[in-house]
């Protein structure tokens, strides 16, 4: 078994190596710790939502939840094989499934530029599966978009920073920008955990490289 969940720890199973899951979903808190809006859909008229993986989720959610024009963020996990995996799970590498971010915000009010840029700044898009000090394949970096937009703008934005980390030493972006696959919520406890216990652990690190994202994003092409 150890050496099942160590090989896993650094590559994702195939469907048919993945555990098999289970039909129950996850409970989901009424409201957001800090803005207090429901954590599911349907969204309010004119949100959207993206979701973002940057290493472990607890210090990522924080990042988008103080954002003017976030309607409301979750964490939870996708990418992988197993439905409606625990956080255990997750964790053993034999599900598949990546840390994410849910974001729902208002275009209107917060560009995807700008959710791209504090997505790109706020980790080390270059590590693989791993971020920082925390290994596996549940940190590794994506951005599962929603709409043809979002992926215009990550692809761009991606193609942007590339050069600008490889200047500061740093090697090829590793992030998956794929379309949203299906998102599991996280357990209770995870959600806005930074707000309920605000000196627990954050393993998020920058590069310190800014990203162009709001130039290229406006930009066209």
């Amino acid at each position: 078994m150890a050496l099942f969940s160590s090989r896993f720890k650094q590559q994702i199973p195939s469907p048919e190596e993945a555990l098999p899951g289970r039909t129950a979903v996850m409970p989901v808190p009424p409201a957001h710790e800090v803005l207090g809006t429901p954590l599911t859909p349907p969204w309010p008229a004119g949100v959207e939502a993206i979701h973002l993986g940057m290493g472990c989720f607890w210090g990522a959610e924080r990042i988008f939840w103080t954002l003017p024009g976030v309607h409301t963020t979750a964490v939870g996990y996708a990418g992988g094989s197993t439905p409606n995996p625990t956080y255990e799970e997750v964790c053993s590498g034999r599900t598949g499934h990546t840390e994410v971010v849910l974001v729902a915000f208002d275009p209107a009010r917060l560009p995807v530029e700008e959710v791209l840029r504090r997505f790109w700044e706020g980790h080390d898009p270059t590590q693989g599966m791993r971020q920082g000090n925390d290994v596996g394949t549940q940190y590794r970096s994506c951005v599962h978009w929603t709409t043809d937009a979002q992926r215009e703008v990550a692809e761009r934005s991606r193609e942007a920073f590339a050069p600008r980390l490889a200047a500061a030493g740093y090697g090829p972006i590793t992030t998956e920008i794929v379309r949203a696959p299906e998102f599991f919520y996280a357990e209770d406890y995870h959600q806005q955990y930074l707000a309920k216990v605000p000196n627990g652990y954050c393993g998020l690190g920058g590069t310190g490289v800014s990203c162009p994202v709001g130039v290229v994003g406006s930009a066209g092409a």
